[in-house]
């Protein structure tokens, strides 16, 4: 893929102080249009970030053909940047699109374009304690028609940020509402793709639980009211009398680069893991029992989330003490030290960009 660049004199200055998430955005993005009228993908490039004419009768405004990723870029100290697992997201990404009808990208493609702008804007990404690069692909129907088909006609872009950590609380322990009257997914639904519908119809959820003093929301299962799956947008694990339990990925949970890694970790560690629908009557029990040791959460953003508390229907537990676990801090430790490039790579995770 040939990708030309048209430069800006009119840079914007460095944050400074405290970055926040998804508060800064860096000088440039890339854009690749896909035109079936053209023969698909063309006309890749690196231009400076702004915003982005729509016409108002664009169909991702009315039928929501939308999909995205989120990946980062980390500053080792001996200089390298590093990405985490892109060929992942690549093929998620295909994925979430294959479900929504919406044409895929090659992987090859879709690692280039995340390595070249990130590579055109490595002064963008900050060196501070915990921060990185957050990089969010995504891709949108562009086609200016009113009527229910696939659009012939979408836009892949990317977009840089530069972040620190992803909740306020930092690697401590968080509250938990678990859920019971709205739901995030259903079997042949959209679960298992990064499409923004998923979100949106989390937000009502989300509200109730910050009213109730709760960070986030445990999701049950959407036809039983039943089955833990996921917390927030992240994908979440248990710790029961040694063993690690997490709900299986790819029909109503996100399969999580971040979730992937964890369990290869956790394996390698000699830990038995059980990818199994876990019953939240069940899980209440091991937290008022004690055989409940660790709970957290996994995604990009925020890696690793502790929990230290649930909260269903009026039932209080609480995990650990309300203290990051031993197990918790030492994923934490281990993952953002093969990321950032300090501790060593054995599995190969690491893209360096150049």
């Amino acid at each position: 893929m040939e990708i030309k660049v048209v430069k800006t004199d009119h840079l914007k200055p460095k944050p400074t102080g405290a970055l926040g998430f998804g508060t800064y955005y860096a000088d440039y993005m890339f854009v690749y249009d896909y035109d079936e009228d053209q023969g698909g993908w063309h006309d890749a490039r690196i231009v400076p970030y702004g915003p982005m004419e729509m016409d108002p009768a664009s169909m991702v405004l009315h039928y929501a053909q939308e999909t995205f990723e989120g990946l980062k870029a980390y500053k080792a100290k001996d200089g390298r940047v590093l990405l985490f697992r892109p060929e992942m997201n690549a093929r998620r990404f295909q994925n979430s699109n294959k479900r929504l009808s919406m044409p895929t990208l090659p992987e090859e493609d879709f690692v280039q374009a995340v390595n070249d702008l990130v590579k055109f804007q490595e002064d963008w990404i900050p060196t501070g304690e915990g921060e990185s690069l957050y990089i969010r692909p995504f891709m949108y129907a562009t086609e200016v028609a009113v009527g229910v088909h696939p659009a012939r006609s979408y836009k892949f872009m990317i977009i840089l940020s530069p972040v620190g950590a992803y909740y306020p609380e930092g690697v401590n322990p968080v509250k938990i509402y678990v859920e019971d009257e709205y739901v995030r997914a259903t079997l042949g639904g959209t679960g298992f793709t990064k499409c923004g519908g998923n979100y949106a119809g989390s937000l009502a959820a989300q509200v109730k639980a910050e009213k109730l003093g709760y960070t986030q929301v445990l999701w049950l299962d959407g036809v039983h009211r039943q089955y833990v799956e996921e917390v927030g947008s992240m994908n979440v694990m248990f710790k029961i009398n040694g063993k690690i339990i997490t709900a299986p990925a790819g029909k109503t949970v996100l399969p999580g680069v971040t979730r992937d890694s964890i369990i290869h970790l956790l394996k390698d560690w000699g830990y038995e893991v059980e990818e199994k629908h876990l019953d939240i009557k069940d899980l209440m029990k091991a937290g008022e029992d004690g055989t409940l040791e660790e709970a957290w959460g996994t995604g990009t953003a925020a890696v690793i989330s502790p929990i230290g508390e649930l909260y269903f229907k009026g039932e209080k537990v609480q995990i650990n003490n309300f203290k990051t676990g031993e197990l918790t801090q030492k994923l934490y430790d281990t993952l953002t030290g093969i990321q950032w490039g300090v501790l060593p790579d054995k599995f190969h995770w690491t893209h360096e960009v150049k």
